[in-house]
C-alpha cells in the first residue's frame, strides 16, 4: 500500500531501509533483543545510532506483538494507508534547547505514521500550541514527509513502542529507559528547558537525570500542570542545569474534558519558549 505522501507502496510494518521517509535505520543497524543488549547498543551510541537502533529495537515481545499486530489489522479508516508499526525515534533538532518528553506512541498515531506525536489529536494539540507559541515551522504534523521543523525542540517518548490500553509495564519502562538516558545525555549540553507531558513523563524525568549522576530536588517535586523544579547539571559543571516543566499530557481524556485547554497548553510551552532564548 502506498505511503500518503510518497505514492510509494510500503508493506505493514515497515522493514528498515525501506525508503521510509526519515527511517533512521538500514539492514544493518544491529537490533535489540533483550534490555541487556538495549544498555550495550545506548551505551556508546551518537545520537544518529540512537535514533536508528530504537526503531528496531526488540526487546520487549509485548509491545512488539501488539505494534506490530495493530500495523497489520489497522484502525478501518486507516486500512488503505501502511503503518511504520515500529518503535519511535526522537524528532526534532540535534541541539535542542526545549526537550519534551511524553509517554509513548500511540497505536492509530505514531506507530501508523513513523513520527512521535503524529497522526492522532494529541499531536494535532501539540503541534499546534507550539507553533503559536514559535516551536514548530508549521501547525500540524501528518506524516514523515510534510517538512514540518523544530529548529530548537527535540520531542521523545519515554517507551519507544506502542503499547496495549497505552499503558507500558514498569519493566518495559525500564527497558526502554537506556535509550532516553542516552539521548539525554547527547543533547544535554543545549538543553535548557524540559517539559514533561503527564506524570509518566515527569517521573521519567526525574528518574533519568538522577541516573545520571545529576542533582534532583529532595523531596521529590510534585507533577502538576505549571509544576517547575530545577534539575542541576552533571557533578563538574552543577550550575548547567535545566527548568523542568510540567503539563497535563494532550490526551483526548484531558481535552474532551476541559482538564487541558489550548491557552493551559500554550501557557506551559510559551514559558519553555521564553525560558529557552533567555541570555545567559
Amino acid at each position: 500500500m502506498p505511503h500518503p505522501a510518497t505514492g510509494r507502496p510500503f508493506p505493514s510494518p515497515v522493514p528498515p531501509g525501506s525508503g521510509w521517509p526519515g527511517d533512521p535505520a538500514d539492514a544493518t543497524t544491529p537490533v535489540a533483543t533483550t534490555p541487556a543488549q538495549v544498555r550495550r547498543l545506548a551505551r556508546d551510541a551518537e545520537l544518529a545510532d540512537v535514533d536508528a537502533r530504537v526503531s528496531v529495537c526488540r526487546a520487549c515481545p509485548r509491545l512488539v506483538r501488539w505494534r506490530e499486530d495493530v500495523a497489520t489489522t489497522k484502525l478501518a479508516s486507516f486500512a488503505g494507508e501502511p503503518y511504520w508499526g515500529r518503535p519511535i525515534p526522537g524528532f526534532g533538532s540535534e541541539r535542542p534547547a526545549v526537550l519534551v518528553v511524553g509517554l509513548a506512541p500511540a497505536a492509530n498515531g505514531a506507530n501508523r505514521t513513523g513520527r512521535v506525536f503524529t497522526g492522532d489529536r494529541s499531536g494535532d494539540w501539540l503541534f499546534a500550541s507550539m507553533h503559536r507559541v514559535g516551536l514548530a515551522t508549521q501547525a500540524g504534523s501528518v506524516h514523515a514527509a510534510d517538512g514540518l521543523e523544530l529548529p530548537e525542540t527535540r520531542l521523545v517518548a519515554t517507551v519507544r513502542c506502542a503499547p496495549p490500553l497505552n499503558k507500558p509495564t514498569p519493566e518495559e519502562r525500564d527497558t526502554c529507559a537506556p535509550w532516553l538516558d542516552r539521548e539525554v545525555t547527547l543533547v544535554a549540553d543545549s538543553v535548557r528547558v524540559v517539559v514533561a507531558l503527564g506524570s509518566f513523563g515527569w517521573e521519567a524525568c526525574l528518574r533519568t537525570w538522577r541516573r545520571l549522576g545529576r542533582d534532583v530536588p529532595v523531596p521529590k517535586p510534585r507533577f502538576g500542570h505549571g509544576a517547575e523544579a530545577w534539575l542541576g547539571g552533571s557533578p563538574g559543571a552543577p550550575a548547567r542545569g535545566v527548568v523542568l516543566l510540567g503539563s497535563y499530557h494532550p490526551s483526548q481524556q484531558n481535552t474532551f474534558t476541559g482538564r487541558l485547554t489550548e491557552a493551559m497548553l500554550d501557557e506551559v510551552l510559551g514559558r519553555a519558549a521564553a525560558l529557552a532564548r533567555m541570555p545567559g
